[in-house]
């Protein structure tokens, strides 16, 4: 755990026949919105609409699970829902907006109600004294992905029960002018906790809940589409913390980033980037697209496992251990919050043709204890084996082994549970078919669902890896207390196999160290004190960092010389080659979220003692590698 950040009080507002403080008691149930039905009237180019904020009652567990107590905006006359309503309008619509605060004490602050597409927007706010209504006229502004937020001030500052306001949000959409509908869907992210004064940082036994549209998993909307489906998500991150989110099984296109204010689209000049990991920083939004190939049961989650935890119990009582928990489903008893889970059904566009096992390259991944840990925290690694050849050959088990597989050639991998607790391997970033993509008690479709690894027991991932690049495997089975214990690794995937030159091309793999009792530290290949990466001038390196850190998503790579970063070519994100207006030679500084990779070409030009560094966002150094060129 991180000792510097204080442990959460457990207090929680929880809804029951009686007053709260110096409230009333809650009576109304705010409604889960979809986000599919738009907010007000719309006649004439005018939309019309009347908002209010309300306290009610809010069930992100489902409806039969405690409540708590949050402000939420409803329509005048109907229910209050979260996150707010949506304001879904064309480009050129002019909205008139009464807001009403009927609340006895402190002002309503609400940010958004403005025109979008200009930087000036971000500070626009509407202020509503207490049982007051005031009116607002706008046209909306340029097409894109916004939102609208409030909070209850007193005084000049913010209401002392300002967690009460974490879900005081809505969806702003402005449609381009003379579209057709696309039949999006929009995803409003938000985080509350007791104690919303610590921020966006969370520990791993923090009572809080992370919401995708006002529920958390398993409780968030299950989604269904057709092999060949286009599928358009709008992501809107309305909470404090930063969240990389991961498509399981396929690329997606990311058509827009933005901020609140300003939505950028990407298409025509500027390439549209290619992902399978898209990190959204707080306040920030996206656009995506897909198109599902293959059937079965897919994942959309952020890859901050504190933001996937199993939900801790509102009354602030302890959920039992994970080594001592015994569920009959990993994927819903030991994730919660940021998930969604995503049915594809049909045909495969392009079914895979399984080759027989002779035809199929032989590899063991065996999940076994190291030296050190304990039944909480244990130590943990893989040992890869390949007929008489294993990686490690012994322990320390650190670094997870790099698996180098070679594009279009069919593999096995039989993982094999040489732990006390049942485990599964998800290859993060690898386009295969659902039963293989390793989330325990999930993946597959229908009556095929792969089970979670028994102990003593093993699982076969069949895949023909279609392109070269760099991804990681993990497990997908209690991942945060397992890829702690260090059952983390590599996976590259390369054009021939007897043409790899590992010395030429090197694996950066960030992860957390086993003990990480205050985050201050973050292992390069394993290491607290990596050896150093040793280089010759004139000579070409391809550099593949992995983020596979647990908490942390928004470490910052740098490679410097003295405190000057040099220069390198930007190569591929997630295992997907840059186009060439990306492919660019750029500052060797690169953010990163968990779930991320990018590969970088660096061809020294010159003898030099350089450093490659991982810090924090406020940067706080976390680890350090020399790098002596020759």
């Amino acid at each position: 755990m991180r000792a510097a950040i204080a442990t959460i009080a457990t207090a929680v507002w929880l809804i029951a026949p009686r007053h709260v403080g110096d409230r009333a008691p809650i009576a109304e149930r705010a409604v889960i919105n979809d986000n599919r039905l738009p907010a007000g009237t719309l006649r004439d180019g005018v939309l019309s609409m009347h908002l209010e904020v309300r306290e009610v009652d809010w069930r992100p567990d489902g409806d039969e699970s405690p409540g708590i107590v949050v402000r939420a905006f409803a329509e005048a006359g109907k229910k209050a829902s979260v996150p707010g309503p949506l304001i879904r309008v064309p480009e050129g619509t002019t909205v008139a907006a009464r807001v009403t605060n009927p609340l006895t004490n402190g002002t309503l602050v609400v940010r958004g109600l403005s025109t979008r597409g200009t930087a000036s927007a971000a500070g626009d706010t509407v202020q509503i004294a207490a049982g007051a209504t005031r009116e607002v006229r706008f046209v909306a502004g340029a097409p894109g992905t916004y939102y609208y937020s409030g909070e209850i001030r007193r005084d000049a500052s913010a209401d002392s029960s300002a967690s009460m306001d974490a879900e005081l949000h809505g969806a702003f959409v402005v449609d381009a002018r003379g579209s057709r509908a696309t039949n999006d869907r929009v995803f409003v992210i938000a985080m509350w906790r007791a104690n919303s004064a610590l921020g966006g940082l969370v520990n791993r036994n923090d009572v809080l809940r992370f919401t995708i549209n006002g529920r958390s998993w398993p409780n968030t909307e299950r989604l269904s589409y057709a092999v060949g489906d286009t599928v358009r998500f709008r992501v809107i991150n309305a909470s404090v913390a930063v969240h990389p989110m991961h498509l399981h099984g396929f690329y997606f296109d990311v058509n827009s980033r933005g901020d609140g204010a300003v939505d950028s689209t990407f298409g025509g000049a500027a390439s549209v980037p290619r992902v399978v990991t898209e990190r959204a920083p707080p306040g920030r939004t996206f656009a995506m697209t897909w198109v599902p190939e293959r059937t079965g049961n897919w994942l959309f989650h952020c890859h901050d496992n504190y933001h996937v935890l199993r939900n801790a119990p509102l009354d602030g009582s302890k959920l039992p251990a994970e080594h001592l928990a015994h569920v009959t489903n990993h994927a819903l008893g030991m994730m919660g919050g940021l998930v969604m889970g995503i049915e594809v059904h049909g045909r495969d566009a392009h079914p895979v043709v399984q080759a027989g096992e002779m035809a199929r390259r032989q590899l063991r991944l065996v999940a076994q204890s190291d030296s050190g840990g304990s039944d909480a925290e244990p130590a943990y690694g893989y040992v890869l084996h390949e007929g008489t050849k294993s990686i490690p050959a012994s322990a320390p088990l650190l670094p997870g082994p790099t698996i180098v597989l070679e594009r279009g050639k069919p593999v096995s991998i039989t993982v094999v549970n040489r732990l006390h607790e049942p485990t599964a391997v998800h290859w993060h970033g690898i386009e295969l078919e659902s039963y293989y993509d390793g989330v325990a008690d999930f993946s597959g479709r229908g009556p095929r669902i792969a089970k979670a690894i028994a102990p003593g027991d093993s699982f076969v991932a069949r895949f023909t890896p279609p392109r070269s690049g760099t991804f990681m495997y993990h497990p997908h089975a209690d991942e945060t207390r397992q890829q702690q214990a260090g059952l983390t690794g590599a996976l590259l995937v390369v054009d021939t196999l007897a043409r790899f030159d590992s010395t030429h091309d090197r694996v950066l793999l960030l992860t957390v160290p086993r003990e990480d009792s205050n985050g201050s530290r973050v292992l390069i290949n394993g290491s607290l004190a990596p050896g150093a990466l040793r280089l010759r001038v004139g000579e070409r390196y391809r550099l593949r960092i992995v983020d596979v850190h647990t908490y942390r998503p928004s470490m910052i790579v740098r490679l410097l010389r003295d405190s000057t970063p040099v220069t390198w070519r930007a190569a591929a994100k997630d295992g997907m080659d840059l186009p060439t207006d990306r492919a660019t030679t750029r500052r060797a500084v690169q953010q990163m979220g968990n779930g991320e990779t990018y590969d970088f070409e660096l061809t020294p030009t010159e003898a030099a003692d350089l450093r490659l560094t991982v810090s924090s966002a406020v940067g706080q150094l976390l680890a350090s590698m020399e790098v002596e060129v020759k």
